[in-house]
């Protein structure tokens, strides 16, 4: 085993899974798998093991479970120490109580010791009917040795994407085909700050019996045949929520408010269960749904008032990327949202801060699955975004000040910025206004106050007001930031870009048009003796200014920063971060700008 002070917490040592599929797309799976604990830290990783599936669809038999301490000694799993647990995802959610975790708990687990768990899985029910697809990724933990097993008929061939994990050449005896992929590695980099999914650029496996995106396409949209779509209940209601609404866009803004602030969202991944929305009228009577029940009543409410719709199947997450072989999973196609042809738009009405016009960053610039007809396209690969601040502080002679600090979001941030206010207790919009003033370097006493919560559209203001502590001291020289917002402004977006020296990975980069005026009022007690230099950077990324002006008359500092980040689009490449950074960096320096002052002798 490896030193303990070097040693990965928990190594997969074996991993054999078994996938024997029907005609039809049931299967069953053995799964074979034995971990080892090398730190302590490790323990935890391995103890409890959970197994996921569909009680409606499938059963799990646990056939052998143990744990085997350094000392050779072996503890039996017994019946009591296998439960069957609700999915947290869907507790409450009554027609998606099937979903649940069969939780092993291995006792006698310590440092150095092997858990082996080898269960048998029953599939009645494909989650596409005559179809098999299955996506996996490493855990980034060493792996020994991994090997992934696919028995289908012959006449089923099973296409794959594979990186990283060895395809073994496939054999054909008695009518059935099997493929076998082998995976071992025993190191990962480093996930950098900011970076993608490690599956957009690291190993990962997608296989499937669909040929192309468009025969994926086609077996979603079989299932979304809906006769309830035109039901009273769902004409009438789509007609009262739109009968003051002139315009189509206007009437699908109406809708998507509605479903999002009226339906519950049980946010389970699209294909861990079958692939089809319960009925409209079901959803709307329940008021609760997943990703394809959302788009399915969106839908039926939307053509209800005669605009045009379709779902859209998406990644949604941190990978921008599809494989290139069709299916199912965690970093391939996980979700669906609507595109509204007609008005030239996306819209996600599971993503309930965003305002109708904006997709949440996790939807942003990557490809889509037009269900129709079978069409890849990609939504929109930035958004508008702005941030306008004024921040006064008024500095008495003791060395306290006074201060007020307003900003005004703008573009797809608001909806977040929005939600997290409104439903924050008061306690909890102390501690915001508390960590934003902490983040800037400073200590006081903040109140947190903003604009309409309730509105759906439209900019936020947020005012923070109150004292700060020892801003400037009576006696000697200080040096005072020359600040021009608190945290999430300027400085903060280039320290987030500057959270890696060198980037080898792609990263996620969100432009936006940052505007922030700062005044600085000073007591006649306090001489200014250095005062910041005006700046202006501007490189393919950024388009930079600054500027500072002191008046000996007033002793009073008024500083501002205007930043546009354009990069059009969410994910960078480690190039795109070296020819950027020495603008960064420049940049990065001007906002820690000081002003200095010194006391005045008595």
């Amino acid at each position: 085993m490896d030193n303990i002070e070097t040693a990965q917490p928990s190594t997969l040592v074996s991993d054999v899974h078994t996938f024997v599929v029907a005609e039809d797309g049931s299967l069953t799976e053995d799964d074979e798998t034995t971990l080892r604990a090398n730190t302590p830290a490790g323990v935890a990783d391995i103890a409890q093991r959970y197994i996921w599936f569909d009680k409606s669809t499938s059963t799990i038999d646990i056939t052998d479970a143990y744990s085997l301490g350094p000392d050779g000694i072996k503890h039996v799993v017994t019946p009591d120490q296998i439960r069957e647990i609700q999915e947290p995802r869907s507790a409450g959610a009554p027609t998606f109580e099937d979903s649940r975790l069969k939780a092993v708990v291995f006792p006698g687990v310590g440092t150095g010791s092997i858990v082996h768990l080898r269960f048998h899985k029953t599939q009645s029910k494909p989650v596409i009917a005559g179809q098999f697809d299955y996506f996996v990724e490493p855990s980034r933990g060493p792996v020994e040795n991994q090997r992934l097993i696919f028995d289908l008929p012959a006449d089923k061939p099973l296409y794959a994407d594979a990186r990283g994990y060895v395809a073994v050449p496939p054999v054909t005896q008695g009518g059935r085909t099997r493929y076998e992929f082998d995976y071992s590695r025993a190191h990962y980099d480093r996930v950098e700050a900011g970076a993608v999914g490690y599956a957009q650029y690291g190993d990962r496996l997608m296989v499937s019996t669909f040929p192309d995106y468009r025969s994926f396409a086609a077996s979603y949209r079989d299932g979304t045949i809906d006769p309830s779509a035109n039901d009273p209940a769902v004409l009438t209601l789509a007609q009262s929520l739109t009968r003051n609404e002139t315009d189509a866009r206007a009437k699908a803004a109406t809708l998507y408010d509605w479903v999002r602030h009226n339906i519950r969202y049980v946010s389970l991944f699209l294909g861990q269960s079958p692939a089809i929305p319960h009925r409209a009228t079901n959803i709307l009577a329940n008021r609760y749904g997943d990703c394809k029940d959302y788009v399915a009543l969106y839908g039926a409410l939307l053509a209800a008032v005669g605009i045009e719709n379709e779902p859209a199947l998406i990644s949604l997450g941190a990978v921008y990327t599809l494989p290139s072989v069709p299916g199912y999973g965690g970093s391939a196609i996980n979700h669906v949202i609507t595109w509204l042809p007609g008005l030239g738009m996306y819209a996600d009405s599971t993503a309930l801060s965003i305002e109708f016009g904006y997709l949440p960053l996790a939807d942003m610039d990557r490809p889509t699955l037009l269900v129709s007809d079978g069409t890849l396209a990609r939504t929109p690969a930035t958004e508008a975004r702005s941030r306008t601040s004024r921040l006064q502080i008024d500095v008495a002679p003791d060395g306290s000040a006074a201060f007020a600090d307003q900003v005004e979001d703008g573009g797809w941030s608001v909806g977040p910025e929005r939600a997290n206010l409104q439903h924050a207790t008061t306690e909890r919009r102390k501690q915001i206004a508390d960590n934003r003033l902490r983040a800037t370097g400073l200590r006081g006493i903040p109140t947190l106050s903003a604009s309409d919560l309730d509105a759906t559209t439209g900019p936020l203001t947020t005012t923070i007001t109150g004292t700060l502590d020892d801003v400037v001291w009576p006696t000697g020289t200080t040096a005072l930031a020359a600040l021009t917002s608190l945290s999430g402004g300027i400085a903060s977006q280039v320290e987030n870009l500057l959270s890696e020296r060198v980037r080898t990975q792609p990263f996620m980069c969100t432009g936006g048009t940052f505007d922030e005026v700062a005044q600085i009022a000073l007591p006649k007690t306090i001489r200014v003796t250095d005062v910041p230099t005006d700046a202006s950077f501007t490189n393919a990324f950024f388009d930079y200014s600054s500027r500072y002006v002191f008046d000996p008359a007033t002793n009073l500092l008024q500083a501002e920063r205007h930043l546009r980040a354009n990069f059009g689009k969410q994910v960078c490449s480690p190039a795109d971060f070296a020819a950027m950074q020495p603008v960064l960096k420049r940049i990065e320096r001007d906002t820690q700008a000081q002003l200095v002052v010194k006391a005045m002798e008595p």
